[in-house]
């Protein structure tokens, strides 16, 4: 980590570290007053995004429906799966929970950091102690990627937007298979929204993928 003067504030983003075993006790060794930004999704969703990344580079692997599950007859999940063993966040955040408190934790939300970017960074700014600085003047929509851009106010340059490994269109999922997924970490959620003290409402998701499969 580089040098941090007085008055500065560095940050280092790696997404694995959160589901990375190990990573909790060396980061508290290392620093054991650090604050922690943790961005969360649905985890269906987040699954989904996650197959889109690999099929992208790896075209030749199974659907995703396949991989899914180890007996889809059955009902099976195959939790073993990355792309769905990294959305059990109660599981992932009761490692981090040994060696932090939950004060020098941050939830964001995917979902509200897309459609109100300007709101979860006030958040992200109050916990880190900064003046409010960046707000919705600060970002534009972009409708292609469907996702927010960051832009300069006081300038007419370009505004930055997420690079092309994002906002890729996903492949159609089975509704069935998507309904049997939202079954699964519903617990899981529900725990993970005790842990955090925040309802991030996933399961609103699930209940308007319930209704579009019966229209």
């Amino acid at each position: 980590m580089p040098s941090t003067l007085e008055g500065q504030i560095t940050m280092e983003k790696t997404p694995s570290y959160f589901v990375t075993n190990h990573a909790p006790k060396r980061i508290h060794s290392m620093a054991k007053d650090i604050k922690l930004i943790i961005v969360v999704r649905n985890p269906v969703t987040r699954a989904i995004s996650d197959y889109t990344q690999t099929l992208s580079k790896k075209p030749e692997i199974p659907t995703f429906e396949v991989l899914a599950f180890k007996n889809r007859t059955l009902g099976l999940i195959d939790a073993s799966w990355s792309a769905l063993r990294i959305g059990i966040y109660a599981l992932h955040l009761e490692s981090w929970m040994q060696y932090f408190p939950l004060s020098q934790m941050h939830f964001v939300s995917g979902e509200r950091l897309i459609v109100d970017p300007a709101g979860e960074m006030a958040k992200v700014q109050d916990f880190l102690g900064l003046k409010r600085i960046v707000t919705d003047k600060h970002f534009y929509f972009n409708k292609t990627k469907g996702f927010p851009c960051l832009k300069k106010p006081e300038d007419s340059s370009t505004p930055r937007c997420l690079g092309k490994s994002k906002g890729r269109t996903h492949p159609k999922i089975d509704p069935d298979v998507i309904r049997r997924l939202h079954k699964f970490y519903k617990p899981f959620n529900m725990m993970f929204y005790q842990m955090t003290g925040q309802n991030f409402e996933w399961e609103l998701e699930e209940d308007s993928v319930s209704r579009s499969s019966q229209d």
